[in-house]
């Protein structure tokens, strides 16, 4: 790894400078002495969009068979366990950090890539800003994350603002999920982890419903996937969280886990992107998990680590794979950039 510097950079870093001069989807006046430095406005004698291409009082669906429904849902789910069971990368966790290290990874569409998400509906906190508020917040310069994304924001001096969490969330989940070498196990709970000679080597699965009904019913064993590589991303501690660098510790495979410090926003976000990092052979940490591991502050409701995080934990899973990889290779990227080593051994401070 990296002894002095770690420079993190992708296609998205060379965005041309005008893609920044976004119009925002804010379109009113702020309430608290400033106004957002892009607004669009809407004529109210715009042309209305085109009507369906069918009659909507005739429309009639074509017939099908119920079991072919049933054998198409099967058969693919089915399918895409048979490819998994042996993968490149497995990513625990779709939350913003999951999701931002999946989209990264997935460029390369050589590398086969299975996200395993216990919730139903994936993206984790990122729904919502702080105390379930909408506006989501991105400390610069991750918001060139989000012009790669070609997400509208309000721009401020030294952030934006996303007027929704969930068009982060929906937006980057849609463009993901296209990609052919993805897999979403959604509803899926990675229960234990594959271990050899002290190299973390794929995931234990079982469906979600049956890990949290372990004590209510006989014994429901689980399934497998070995991986070349995984990347936890697991969030805070809770009820599913931090679950992959607790269990390293169960294990004996780490000394600690101290849990995140008390907020500061300013300290949190550059620890989690400079401490993100391969912390046993095969497993490599990014977003919140990172601060339960180091005993780095909480941030709050920003976001960007968590994106810009997921992003050089994507690097890192290149790295290990032996493919080409920013954390290596220094392009032309955004001086600001530039994060530090990411085998510092040094704890954040609250």
């Amino acid at each position: 790894m990296a002894s002095a510097s770690t420079t993190i950079t992708s296609s998205f870093l060379s965005t041309p400078s005008s893609l920044t001069e976004k119009p925002s989807s804010f379109n009113q006046t702020l309430s608290l002495g400033f106004k957002p430095r892009h607004s669009i406005s809407v004529s109210a004698s715009a042309a209305p969009s085109p009507p369906p291409s069918y009659d909507l009082n005739a429309f009639k669906f074509a017939p099908i068979k119920e079991s072919i429904v049933a054998r198409e849902m099967t058969r693919r789910y089915m399918t895409d366990m048979v490819t998994h069971a042996d993968t490149d990368v497995v990513i625990v966790g779709a939350g913003s950090a999951g999701l931002s290290c999946a989209y990264e990874l997935s460029k390369n569409p050589n590398v086969k890539i299975a996200i395993i998400e216990q919730s139903v509906s994936p993206g984790g906190g990122a729904w919502l800003g702080g105390q379930l508020f909408s506006a989501m917040v991105v400390r610069k310069p991750a918001h060139h994350f989000l012009d790669e994304l070609e997400i509208e924001y309000d721009e401020q001096d030294d952030y934006v603002v996303i007027k929704h969490a969930a068009l982060f969330t929906s937006t980057i989940m849609s463009k993901l999920l296209a990609r052919p070498n993805v897999k979403l196990f959604n509803a899926v709970a990675a229960e234990d982890l594959i271990v050899k000679n002290e190299r973390v080597g794929g995931v234990v699965t079982n469906w979600a419903l049956v890990s949290m009904n372990h004590d209510t019913q006989s014994c429901m064993d689980p399934n497998v996937m070995e991986s070349k590589v995984v990347v936890s991303s697991c969030g805070h501690d809770g009820p599913f969280g931090a679950t992959g660098v607790k269990r390293l510790k169960s294990i004996g495979l780490i000394d600690t886990v101290p849990g995140m410090k008390a907020l500061d926003m300013n300290t949190a976000e550059d620890a989690i992107v400079r401490l993100t990092r391969e912390v046993v052979p095969g497993m490599i940490v990014t977003g919140m998990e990172v601060a339960e591991i180091d005993g780095a502050p909480r941030m709050g409701p920003t976001f960007g680590a968590m994106m810009i995080s997921g992003q050089k934990a994507a690097h890192l899973a290149l790295r290990a794979l032996g493919l080409p990889n920013a954390v290596d290779h220094a392009g032309n990227i955004h001086p600001e950039l530039v994060l530090a080593a990411a085998d510092s051994a040094d704890i954040a401070e609250a």
